[in-house]
């Protein structure tokens, strides 16, 4: 991967997000979801053991025993929300290491397509080159950002209305309004601006104000 212009920060968050080649899809079953979302979790700890290809050869003991360690373990980035869409991805992450993030997205895009080309017996890119980074300069940004990934689901038309939304599997917004048990995400330097996680759910769907403070974060979408 071609070294990046401008180098990312440590402690600065960042708007991530890459697309297929040719705005192909990336994700066609349910379980290519659930394995991009795994490596977002395995590749995130700085001492990640083995590759995640041979972790899936394990035991299920010998794989719980290495997510337990992987849980104490320091990380990469914080991710505090992402979204997966069948063509695209974004991630809202601070990075914690140097070279963090892209270290992050090396390991998850190499390992990710080599597994998509396999299952799929293509060759050749599967990712529209190297990963967009778009620093957030400010608290106001970082809360729209989130809301921007959080209603792409909606914007896109792949769910319909408002409960689809906030029951999107493939999103944190789930987590951020307390509907799974299990969250990997670090919520509070966004809902800390808020009274309440209904507060932040009713932001996330107002879309008339999204509409309004959209001018303000299109430089951040694809086109």
């Amino acid at each position: 991967m071609p070294a990046r212009y401008n180098p990312l920060i440590e402690k600065y968050f960042y708007h991530v997000f890459n697309r297929g080649v040719n705005k192909r899809p990336i994700f066609k079953t349910k379980y290519n979801y659930r394995r991009f979302t795994l490596l977002i979790k395995f590749y995130n700890s700085v001492e990640y053991p083995i590759k995640f290809s041979k972790f899936m050869t394990l035991s299920r003991d010998q794989r719980s025993e290495i997510w337990n360690r992987l849980a104490k373990e320091k990380t990469q980035t914080d991710v505090l929300s992402y979204c997966l869409m069948p063509n695209h991805f974004h991630l809202l992450l601070k990075q914690n290491t140097e070279k963090g993030i892209s270290k992050l997205l090396a390991n998850i895009q190499n390992s990710y397509a080599k597994y998509f080309n396999i299952k799929n017996e293509r060759i050749g890119p599967l990712f529209q080159g190297q990963f967009k980074a778009v620093r957030i300069d400010s608290e106001e940004q970082l809360l729209h950002v989130s809301r921007y990934i959080h209603l792409n689901p909606h914007s896109s038309g792949i769910v319909k209305n408002h409960d689809k939304l906030l029951s999107y599997e493939w999103s944190s917004l789930p987590e951020y309004i307390n509907q799974v048990k299990f969250s990997f995400c670090k919520k509070d330097d966004v809902l800390t601006s808020f009274k309440n996680t209904e507060s932040y759910k009713n932001f996330v769907l107002n879309n008339a104000d999204y509409q309004k403070e959209l001018e303000n974060i299109k430089h951040l979408t694809f086109d």
